[in-house]
């Protein structure tokens, strides 16, 4: 069986690729998302991801010709009128991010997926596939039920602090495109794509 390295500490993508039977080993990078810089949510999402993947971190008890996949992605919010939000720093900006969201907004993921062999003793990538997927959704937490959203959710470590797994789902009201794009990984595109790179 392939070995996929998942560059990601999110549960939620976590909770995806086990839901879909895909066995992964979490590992860390150490890329600074600061250094990229705002455009388009989906040019952002696909260079962070792109950043990610460049700085992931790469077993190294390996021999010449193994072969390894790995897979990256990020995710951010988006207001109807184009201000992007990331990750919230705290509880104040998360409550800040939600009220900003409330409503309808958009949430971009971005992801890239490469298949990397030892050559010469260096991981080298042998084919590799990307894609941003974005999905417009209704997401509205009243203020009455902030405390215990937050409490309850993932939403200080989600975009746009909008959690919509579990807990979250209930203040979901509708999702227009991709369902598992706003959890933090768009399924059908990732199995293409780990597909068409041979991992399955």
């Amino acid at each position: 069986m392939n070995t996929l390295l998942l560059g990601s500490t999110s549960r939620p993508r976590q909770i995806l690729l086990e839901d879909a039977l895909i066995s992964f080993i979490v590992v860390g990078h150490d890329a600074n998302e600061d250094d990229i810089k705002h455009t388009t949510i989906e040019e952002t999402v696909l260079n962070i991801a792109r950043l990610k993947m460049d700085n992931v971190f790469m077993p190294a008890d390996k021999q010449e010709g193994d072969a390894i996949f790995v897979l990256t992605a990020d995710s951010m919010g988006c207001t109807m009128d184009g201000v992007i939000h990331g990750k919230p720093k705290d509880r104040e900006d998360a409550i800040a991010k939600i009220k900003a969201l409330s409503g309808e907004s958009t949430t971009a993921t971005g992801f890239c997926v490469e298949k990397r062999v030892i050559k010469d003793g260096v991981w080298t990538t042998a084919d590799k596939r990307e894609g941003v997927v974005a999905a417009r959704c209704k997401f509205e937490v009243p203020d009455a039920w902030l405390d215990q959203y937050l409490e309850n959710s993932w939403a200080l470590k989600a975009a746009g602090a909008i959690a919509v797994e579990l807990y979250g789902a209930q203040f979901l009201k509708w999702v227009e495109g991709s369902s598992t794009a706003v959890m933090g990984l768009p399924m059908f595109e990732v199995r293409q794509a780990l597909e068409e790179v041979g991992f399955f």
